[in-house]
């Protein structure tokens, strides 16, 4: 136990470092890499490198285990529906809790889109402190599963979370929310999925037979944290100037590359460059707020 109290600690005070140097943002990769070998389970997105948001989200896991409860939000405040199935596979599914309208208004929502690499992660790790803030505000809140690269390959997970807001519109009679005012965020994976749904053309089928797949899925806006606006090798080989840079190792499965491929078939060339949000951004597009959590460092 005074192992593990130290190693919290330890924890705790890289969380609180803000580097203003890159020699500091040296020193906090080096800690954050002993870190690693000591609990590796801290890796939540399985890239075989320890993030600051990572362990954020790692000492809060702890912390709630150490107290015996769930670490997620619905042990703290419970959903007004919880687990919607928007398909058939056990991830397609969203938790949401519902504001309570003011003045018989509709009430706006807000979605989010949890990360680890498209191969981790899952949304009831969502804080307790965002939905409570949202729904004091009279927003409703939605935390949202997708399928995984260990299911299939990109579109899936893009699809899979436009399907589920298709899904949350067609009940927005039913849970008295306002469809023209959704908005969604999320971190690393959750980001770009969040970003792509801002930029990319409307995926409602007008003619389908399925009322759902009707449903329009734009949004109003998107936030992100530690968000890519592309996931094309070959932008960040081309804005960084190294022109030898590896993929992300989350990348391979994402795409999912076959035995023998390389990163220069057609067939990932063209998912690359429609996989990234950036691709289709244009001038009417909605407004996003992006945020960092780590300073400026050089890309080799």
């Amino acid at each position: 136990m005074k192992i593990l109290f130290n190693t919290l600690l330890v924890i705790l005070l890289l969380i609180a470092i803000r580097p203003a140097s890159y020699a500091q943002n040296q020193e906090v990769d080096e800690r954050l890499r002993q870190v690693l070998k000591k609990f590796p389970e801290a890796d939540l997105n399985k890239d075989g490198k320890l993030e600051r948001e990572e362990l954020e989200q790692y000492k809060k896991m702890r912390q709630g285990s150490r107290g015996g409860k769930r670490n997620d939000a619905s042990s703290e405040i419970t959903p007004t529906h919880q687990e919607v199935k928007y398909g058939k596979h056990e991830k397609q599914a969203f938790d949401i809790w519902l504001a309570k309208p003011t003045d018989g208004k509709k009430t706006p929502l807000v979605i989010y889109i949890h990360g680890g690499g498209f191969r981790g992660g899952d949304k009831k790790r969502v804080s307790a402190a965002w939905v409570k803030s949202y729904l004091d505000q009279g927003i409703s809140f939605a935390s949202m599963n997708y399928r995984l690269s260990d299911v299939g390959p990109y579109p899936m997970m893009m699809n899979d979370a436009a399907r589920g807001l298709q899904y949350i519109r067609s009940k927005a009679g039913e849970w008295n929310l306002d469809s023209k005012r959704i908005a969604c965020f999320g971190g690393s994976a959750g980001a770009g999925i969040s970003l792509w749904l801002a930029f990319h053309d409307d995926l409602a089928d007008e003619k389908s037979k399925d009322p759902i797949a009707r449903q329009s899925t734009r949004i109003v806006a998107a936030a992100t944290l530690s968000g890519q606006a592309t996931y094309d090798l070959r932008t960040f080989r081309q804005w960084f100037e190294v022109p030898n840079l590896k993929p992300h190792p989350a990348m391979a499965a994402f795409y999912g590359l076959r035995d023998q491929e390389d990163w220069e078939s057609e067939r990932v060339l063209k998912l690359m460059e429609d996989a990234s949000a950036i691709t289709h951004l244009d001038k009417d597009d909605v407004p996003v707020f992006m945020t960092y959590g780590k300073g400026d460092s050089p890309v080799d």
